[in-house]
């Protein structure tokens, strides 16, 4: 299970998992593919530091990456109290009136709350950048396109390589013409902000239109060694997985209250998600709870556009997540969760998909 990617980033297999846990993380990164972080969940730059800190000594000297999320429109400057002038008094009424119905307390005075929108101004993820860039990382991926050309040159001046999401050819397209090295063609049964085309049709659509310029991956709807087979038949160069690493027990190390979270992918089937804006303002699949069905009611209101409506709903976030609920959790998640059957290791499932594919390239073979 090796491409020329491998070469390129010093990594055995083309296996790329993107977590916002840096315990997930590094063990992808030790068991021999390449650990991508999250970095939209801190605020504040010392915090990333100490956590790549922290990734630089636990990789075994392995390659790892970092995802910086940074949307095309959205304002470089300001404030949570100033955005949220912005926010209409009847969208805060619907989240408290949904919030009393389903039973969710305040929470206690002593709880640390995650700020939410802060990650998504450009003035922050800009300093993500320069933190990250004093740390050997081997990649930086943008969950929502390209990146500004400056962050792409600030990359490409550190030996550092891009790589952009795409759900459209024509999006892949525009991403290596303003300087992406890898483009990632999320299908639409990914998790998180994805497109409306399947992978199925996508990924080849997109190697079509840009693989003789950059490595394509394939990201959306893959879990076992057998979809990682079929991806690289199609053309990419290795595959993306962001929502099979939530359910492991590595993840439980940076988000220990995430266990009710755990329990409801587990139980859930690949129907048990659902395509929405109510998380940021923008399309993007969800684990389908009580929360999700309340802003599918006709007396819902209409999702505000980013980065208000993540200001919106974090509040209510974090007090969903604070109930143990696994009814009432908020949580991207793509429709490849109806193959976690339990909680593992990372290097278990990374093992589970090498193998995988060793047999599905073993019994095509003996097909021919």
């Amino acid at each position: 299970m090796r491409t020329a990617l491998c070469d390129t980033l010093g990594i055995q297999y083309p296996i790329f998992g993107f977590t916002p846990s840096q315990h997930v993380a590094a063990a992808i990164s030790r068991a021999g593919g390449l650990g991508v972080l999250g970095c939209v969940r801190f605020n504040d730059p010392e915090e990333l530091d100490e956590v790549l800190d922290w990734m630089d000594a636990n990789t075994d000297g392995k390659p790892y990456g970092v995802d910086i999320v940074m949307p095309a429109k959205i304002p470089t400057e300001g404030t949570q109290v100033d955005l949220a002038k912005l926010i209409p008094d009847e969208h805060r009424a619907f989240v408290e009136r949904t919030l009393h119905e389903l039973g969710v307390p305040e929470l206690p005075e002593d709880t640390e709350e995650r700020a939410g929108v802060l990650g998504w101004l450009h003035s922050v993820a800009r300093s993500h950048v320069e933190v990250a860039l004093k740390h050997p990382i081997k990649l930086i991926a943008n969950a929502l396109g390209s990146p500004p050309k400056d962050v792409i040159d600030q990359a490409h001046a550190h030996g550092v390589p891009v790589a952009a999401l795409a759900g459209k050819a024509e999006h892949a397209v525009r991403h290596v013409d303003n300087g992406v090295d890898f483009v990632v063609a999320q299908g639409y049964e990914a998790g998180g902000h994805t497109g409306e085309i399947g992978s199925m049709v996508l990924l080849p659509e997109i190697v079509d239109a840009v693989g003789d310029r950059a490595p394509v991956l394939a990201a959306g709807g893959i879990g076992s060694g057998r979809q990682a087979a079929a991806a690289l038949a199609l053309g990419a160069s290795g595959v993306w997985m962001g929502s099979y690493w939530l359910a492991t027990e590595e993840y439980l190390n940076t988000m220990p209250a995430s266990a009710a979270m755990q329990t409801a992918l587990v139980r859930a089937s690949s129907s048990d998600t659902v395509r929405t804006r109510i998380y940021t303002g923008k399309p993007a699949r969800l684990l389908r709870t009580k929360w999700t069905e309340a802003w599918a009611k006709p007396d819902a209101p209409q999702p505000l556009p980013m980065p208000l409506q993540n200001l919106l709903v974090t509040p209510a976030h974090n007090r969903l997540h604070e109930t143990n609920d696994p009814d009432l959790v908020s949580m991207p998640a793509g429709q490849i969760i109806g193959r976690i059957k339990g909680i593992r290791p990372v290097a278990e499932i990374m093992a589970e998909l090498v193998e995988g594919y060793e047999q599905t390239l073993a019994r095509l073979d003996k097909t021919r």
